[in-house]
């Protein structure tokens, strides 16, 4: 049971696997480094310029790789945009340091002064113009990102006109992006289900792992402002290279879900407006007699192959009629399938039956089964066995 789970894991979440050991191994060898080889006045003459220099150095290959590439891609056309700020943002960061000794540390301790933590918040919102714009394409407009990026100069004149400590508001500000982006998530996943039969192909959990970067990200820079350790910049800045080399490979082979949907024919709607029943028979009738679901790549915007519907209007009609998203109609009939081809094929195998009801993997089968019928596909078969 126990090399069944392993099994389990290694074959369905491997990715997922190869990510965690690799963030985890980037964190703990920093940390290590930092407290066992490196000491903290080596990491701040000499490391810490030499890790900015090569993030600056990613960012702008990572760039010119980005906009060769962009293949009037908007996401990546973004990505672009983010890497060229984060990497002119560390030439002045170095710069200001290194030639005009400006100071990020409050004199007489080790805390990080507010403007410090507003440089910080920068980087963090130069961080968030991928995703946003990835979950709803035209997001990254300019006078959004000025909104969004208003606090912070607001902050920094009143650190520096009022005699208060603003760091805590001023950690406040990633939160707030990272509330924005949880409600475009939200948007984003209820667009895939209306679109899209199966999440996979979209590569939908990008999106969560790059949040977990994101929140580990600013968390290492949360540990740096009150661990009191100049040293503790290695592990931040090394992480962020990471950061920066992985996500810009996702970036560029990263299929946009955008781009992706389908259209038979005009995507205006034809004159023509029956009763939403006419269309609901028309439709029950071309997927009883085609059973195009049975095909992993099925989209919304396959059914103009029989109703003179735009995209909007085929989202609504099932919505309506059905009480569900695309995604869930689809895969209900797939279960359907599923269950019929068992009863006439006892022989066969789950990952036959799989493969022949359009899932795109057993573990995205096992999901649904269990979540449409209240059991698991092997208990649904041995009852099956029992009735008959």
């Amino acid at each position: 049971m126990q090399n069944n789970i392993l099994k389990h894991i290694r074959t369905e979440y491997r990715s997922e696997v190869r990510f965690g050991l690799a963030v985890s191994a980037v964190l703990v060898f920093s940390y290590w480094a930092t407290g066992v080889v490196i000491p903290g006045e080596l990491s701040e003459r000499w490391l810490w310029p030499l890790l900015n220099a090569c993030i600056a150095t990613f960012c702008f290959f990572g760039a010119w790789l980005c906009l060769k590439h962009n293949d009037d891609n908007r996401t990546r056309i973004a990505w672009a945009v983010a890497l060229l700020l984060w990497g002119l943002l560390e030439v002045v960061l170095v710069t200001g340091v290194v030639l005009y000794d400006i100071p990020f540390v409050k004199p007489g301790t080790e805390a990080l002064t507010g403007n410090a933590m507003i440089v910080g918040c920068l980087f963090a919102w130069i961080l968030f113009i991928y995703p946003l714009e990835a979950l709803q394409p035209g997001h990254f407009v300019w006078w959004r990102s000025m909104l969004q990026l208003l606090p912070l100069p607001v902050m920094a004149i009143l650190e520096y006109l009022l005699p208060i400590d603003l760091r805590l508001l001023i950690a406040l500000y990633p939160l707030w992006l990272l509330d924005i982006l949880i409600v475009q998530i939200r948007k984003y996943r209820q667009w895939c289900e209306d679109n899209f039969s199966t999440m996979d192909n979209i590569d939908a959990q990008w999106i969560m792992r790059y949040i977990v970067m994101l929140v580990i990200a600013g968390g290492s820079f949360f540990w740096l402002c009150v661990s009191h350790d100049p040293s503790r910049v290695f592990t931040q800045d090394l992480y962020l290279l990471y950061m920066i080399a992985y996500t810009t490979e996702r970036v560029l082979y990263r299929p946009d879900p955008w781009k992706q949907l389908r259209s038979t024919v005009s995507d205006e709607q034809e004159e023509i407006n029956p009763t939403n029943a006419a269309y609901r028979a028309t439709l029950e009738a071309w997927l009883d007699k085609e059973k195009p679901y049975l095909n992993p790549d099925f989209q919304l915007t396959d059914l103009r192959q029989v109703l003179p519907l735009n995209r909007t209007y085929l989202s609504q009609l099932i919505n309506t009629e059905y009480g569900c998203t695309f995604y869930q109609f689809v895969n209900r009939r797939r279960i359907d399938e599923a269950k019929r081809m068992k009863i006439e094929h006892p022989d066969w195998t789950i990952q036959e039956i799989c493969q022949r009801c359009g899932f795109s993997s057993p573990r995205v089968f096992y999901r649904t089964f269990a979540r449409e019928t209240g059991m698991t596909p092997k208990v649904w078969w041995f009852n099956q066995g029992d009735n008959s």
